[in-house]
């Protein structure tokens, strides 16, 4: 998730600041690629990058064309093809055996496009991208849309026309802080995850921003007032009465994937103090103890553990 989130928040920056940046999507891929279609990178003007279309092989060249996208205020677009035997034995020794078709764009030329990131980001839904060969770009999320008209690049090595997008970023709820937060924050951050922490003591509140939102309440109210629902929480507060009071909340709502943290004998212990027929709807959900088995031990640890497991579990693998 981290190819949409970080890219789109520097995209949005960019393009309210008119600071001569690129966003290149990945339009289609063919073959073995670093990346698929929708991937995404933000190429600056000052040569920094934001986001990976490759394992570094290709972004010399692509940034080279991005500043002539910038320069030019043209809609540009780029094929890249690694199939060929040669070029496993070219200077540049990709050889991954793929293909990308690349379009080029530049923010400055997208009015209004952060707000649309913005609405993706708190939560609209999928963000579409309609590419046409004449330089039409349009973009929608939730009820919002943009549409523009460039003009395209004289010389393009790619088809320019083409759909991409972008789902929701994942959104997770961390009840309760401990000595696991910061890490396991900072990773899911990193992961192109909304991050929520619910956390009332005031031991545990930080003293600068570590999560997207941190809301000082009890995970009834938390709930009510998280929108959309997050695909995940995770019940986390060493503490036994809070974290029962969390599962209790939690049991009523249609989040998919509830975590709790501990080990087997704890989890039965709290089990036997919440209501039966909470327990039953709570039960088919439940991951406890939560984490992967990777390994380690200490709040690092444990924060990749869990990290991990969300982010298999979040792509459909075996967790």
């Amino acid at each position: 998730m981290s190819v949409h989130r970080h890219p789109l928040e520097v995209s949005a920056r960019a393009s309210d600041e008119g600071d001569g940046s690129a966003l290149v999507i990945v339009v289609a891929t063919e073959g073995s690629t670093y990346v698929r279609q929708g991937a995404m990178a933000v190429f600056a003007s000052d040569d920094t990058q934001t986001g990976w279309l490759s394992g570094g092989c290709l972004e010399p060249e692509i940034a080279r064309r991005a500043r002539h996208a910038v320069a030019d205020g043209h809609l540009d677009a780029m094929e890249i093809d690694t199939r060929d035997d040669e070029d496993l034995f070219a200077g540049s020794a990709v050889g991954c055996r793929g293909r990308l078709r690349l379009a080029l764009l530049p923010l400055d030329r997208l009015p209004g496009w952060s707000q649309l990131v913005q609405a993706w980001w708190q939560g609209a839904g999928a963000l579409s991208l309609r590419l046409n060969a004449e330089g039409g770009v349009s973009a929608c999320t939730g009820d919002m849309e943009r549409t523009w008209v460039l003009p395209v690049a004289a010389s393009p090595t790619g088809d320019i026309a083409g759909e991409v997008t972008v789902p929701p970023p994942p959104r997770a709820v961390i009840f309760g802080a401990g000595p696991e937060t910061r890490m396991l924050v900072a990773w899911l951050r990193q992961l192109g995850w909304h991050v929520t922490v619910v956390e009332r003591r005031a031991r545990w509140i930080p003293a600068g921003e570590i999560a997207d939102a941190w809301l000082m309440q009890g995970p009834e109210d938390a709930l009510r007032s998280l929108r959309p629902v997050p695909d995940a929480a995770l019940v986390m507060h060493h503490h036994f009465e809070h974290d029962r009071e969390a599962l209790a909340a939690l049991a009523d709502t249609a989040i998919p994937f509830i975590g709790l943290l501990g080990p087997v004998r704890r989890r039965e212990d709290l089990l036997r103090v919440i209501p039966a027929h909470l327990q039953v709807l709570l039960s088919p959900r439940l991951r406890s103890p939560i984490g992967l088995k990777l390994g380690g031990q200490g709040p690092e640890a444990i924060a990749l553990s869990i990290a991990a497991q969300l982010q298999a579990w979040h792509h459909g693998e075996p967790a």
